[in-house]
């Protein structure tokens, strides 16, 4: 039997297998996609081949690993994110393991390349002198501001994802009773979130302001969705602005996953049980809102209070009298 070109495999596994099989969130398309790209550039580097001439042999462990580590070396990425782009072609070479059996031992060579042990640092989260220099920090005066700080709002009261935040639209948003916003987030998870008096306010005022031909509720000048660059580039922007008013900023980098959380950790501190920060947050298990407990020290301080003994002088041991002692074993 032929072997199917690389090419081809390549194609099948994002059309047939990613989208129409399990049916994955486009973020993951464009994670793998991403993915890949970088990997054909460095092959065709290395092999001098161009992508579509590739053949599956071609894509062997010791390329695969030396990928990897030019990443490292040159794009400067963290352990974390060189094990997001094997987990991707690790996926790749488990469906080209039924595809194409004849390679079996070149496929178990590259699923068995180990991912990277890093260290789990504790989240970043801002704290409420921090949070209020934020939102206070864009000019409200323009349109750009009023947009920005009714974003910015939503996310720290929300905790949405990115993605999530950037992909609201008009009929997502209710202000009636029970004001909420609705979206699809990871795991394709539908979920409605609560807003609180102020997030609605700033909402009501922020309608008025969209233009008839967009249905983003936080659209880009030119009514089309708002992109990832842009949300991170105001956010560095407006940390800049804030940070003669709250010095602390200057310490701490603000994206949007710190402003998700800081909401999970306001929510913890405020004595919310851990279910329900996860089904706020939209995780999957509850045993992923731990992080926000290990991040707590004032809850630590807490617990250390009530543990620490009280500041008595310790009294030198003494033998029980020898006549009590005999009644006590009998």
């Amino acid at each position: 039997m032929k072997a199917t070109s690389f090419a081809t495999l390549l194609e099948r596994f994002f059309i047939e297998r990613l989208m129409r099989q399990r049916q994955v969130s486009p973020h993951t398309v464009s994670s793998y996609r991403d993915t890949f790209r970088l990997l054909l550039h460095f092959a065709d580097r290395r092999l001098h081949k161009q992508p579509s001439h590739l053949a599956l042999e071609d894509i062997d462990a010791p390329l695969i690993t030396a990928f990897l580590d030019d990443l490292e070396a040159n794009r400067k990425i963290t352990a974390r994110s060189r094990n997001l782009r094997l987990t991707a072609i690790r996926s790749f070479f488990h469906y080209a393991a039924y595809e194409e059996p004849a390679h079996a031992s070149q496929i178990q060579r590259v699923l068995a390349i180990p991912g990277k042990r890093c260290l789990k640092a504790l989240v970043k989260f801002l704290d409420r002198a921090e949070t209020e220099a934020l939102l206070a920090a864009p000019d409200q005066r323009t349109w750009y501001g009023r947009r920005d700080h009714a974003l910015l709002l939503v996310a720290l009261q929300t905790g949405l994802r990115l993605s999530e935040l950037t992909g609201l639209r008009r009929e997502d948003l209710h202000l009636g009773t029970g004001a909420h916003v609705r979206c699809v987030g990871k795991g394709r998870r539908e979920r409605c979130t609560p807003l609180t008096k102020q997030a609605v306010a700033a909402m009501k005022a922020w309608l008025p302001e969209l233009a008839r031909n967009t249905d983003w509720l936080f659209p880009n000048a030119q009514g089309g969705r708002l992109s990832a660059d842009a949300v991170q580039r105001f956010l560095a922007k407006y940390q800049r602005i804030a940070c003669p008013a709250c010095p602390s900023l200057k310490k701490k980098r603000v994206t949007p996953h710190v402003m998700r959380h800081t909401l999970a950790m306001t929510l913890l501190q405020a004595g919310i049980d851990r279910s329900v920060i996860a089904l706020w947050l939209g995780h999957e298990s509850v045993e992923t809102t731990q992080i926000y407990l290990d991040a707590d020290l004032a809850l630590k301080e807490k617990i250390l209070a009530k543990t620490t003994q009280s500041d008595q002088r310790p009294r030198l041991f003494k033998p029980e009298d020898r006549l009590l002692a005999f009644l006590k074993s009998l």
